[in-house]
């Protein structure tokens, strides 16, 4: 790749030599100073042209290199319609800076019809470029929804579960969707991956180990063979909450958020995003209860309100029970008189029997 590097420092500096050079002697010719004859053969300055970007290779080449490198890193972690439409801007940029520089041909002036087009071709491209990149979730919304103004019908949702956080250090979805229980494939973001491993570094203790138990149930996952998990290394540059970047991605790929966070899982729902949360999956199998109904508990500790007890049910279920502060310690038959069922959790009030 030097070697390329230098060839190409050298081409670049014999085509300069045989334009610039000649053009510019025959500029400072106009300007009235004394020019040397033999700085006006274009053989001669495309030589003089050549050795001087030889020698600056010699100091720029490592740097173009590790640039060169740089950039076919950061391309090949790209997913593939990033790229298309990043070139789909390029091309365009491309063809508006050629239309501007044809017109600026037209005024045989050195500066505006050898010089500008350059900084015009870089500039529109770079553009083109980046409207293409940042826009391209815009760009997919529009083809969808043309497609689906074409064909009548309603974009069928995927079943691609989309997996934040929190569900991965919480544990459950990988026994989740080794019972089956789950359909399609899990998606983990590259920036979940990258909070996780954020986690994972803290100096607390408890957030570090919190954030190596969702990297090892992440691998559990992918290591499970009746589960598929893909890893999405696309990202939102223009959003910095995680959470607004699992929505866009749930709305790009008409995938389903899931999560245990119940912040995020009202602005799914505020957002017209399909969510599932763990926990309101947990409290649909817990044991049902009604008014009226009699059980046995321990009262273990007491209640935030006044004479209040707490106890809970084997499935953790919290169980407050009025009048138990001075029960603490002793297992009684109590009566069900509510139950609170929220995305939080459920939460039952009794009365001593």
């Amino acid at each position: 790749m030097k070697i390329a590097v230098r060839i190409g420092f050298i081409l670049i500096g014999l085509v300069v030599g045989w334009f610039g050079i000649i053009e510019a002697t025959l500029l400072l010719g106009d300007l009235g100073m004394n020019v040397p004859e033999w700085l006006t053969i274009p053989y001669v300055a495309s030589l003089i042209g050549g050795l001087i970007f030889f020698i600056l290779s010699l100091f720029l080449t490592d740097g173009v290199v590790a640039f060169i490198r740089f950039v076919e890193e950061r391309l090949v972690r790209l997913p593939v319609g990033d790229i298309l439409f990043g070139s789909i801007g390029l091309i365009i940029g491309l063809l508006i800076a050629f239309l501007i520089s044809v017109s600026l041909e037209v005024t045989n002036i050195f500066l505006l019809s050898k010089i500008v087009p350059i900084f015009v071709t870089a500039l529109f491209g770079y553009f083109g470029f980046a409207v293409g990149y940042r826009k391209r979730n815009e760009w997919i919304k529009l083809f969808v929804k043309s497609e689906r103004d074409k064909t009548a019908a309603p974009v069928k949702r995927s079943n691609d579960k989309i997996l934040d956080t929190s569900v991965i250090i919480d544990g459950r979805i990988a026994d989740i969707a080794t019972t089956g229980f789950v359909e399609g494939t899990l998606i983990v973001p590259q920036f979940v991956i990258g909070e996780l491993q954020y986690i994972a570094d803290s100096s607390d203790t408890l957030k570090r180990n919190r954030g190596r138990r969702g990297l090892d149930i992440l691998k559990e996952l992918q290591e499970n063979k009746r589960i598929q998990v893909e890893i999405y290394d696309g990202d939102f540059e223009d959003v910095p909450e995680v959470d607004i970047k699992l929505i866009k991605l749930a709305e790009l790929k008409n995938g389903i958020v899931v999560t245990n966070d119940y912040n995020l899982n009202k602005v799914c729902e505020v957002r017209n995003v399909p969510v599932l949360n763990i926990n309101d999956l947990a409290n649909a199998v817990k044991q049902i209860v009604i008014p009226g109904e009699e059980m046995v508990v321990t009262v273990i500790k007491e209640g935030k309100e006044q004479n209040q007890g707490v106890a809970y049910l084997e499935d953790g279920t919290m169980v407050v029970v009025e009048g138990g502060r001075k029960l603490i310690s002793k297992t009684l038959p109590v009566v069900v008189t509510s139950v609170l069922q929220t995305s939080a959790g459920r939460m039952i009030f009794a009365r001593p029997e």
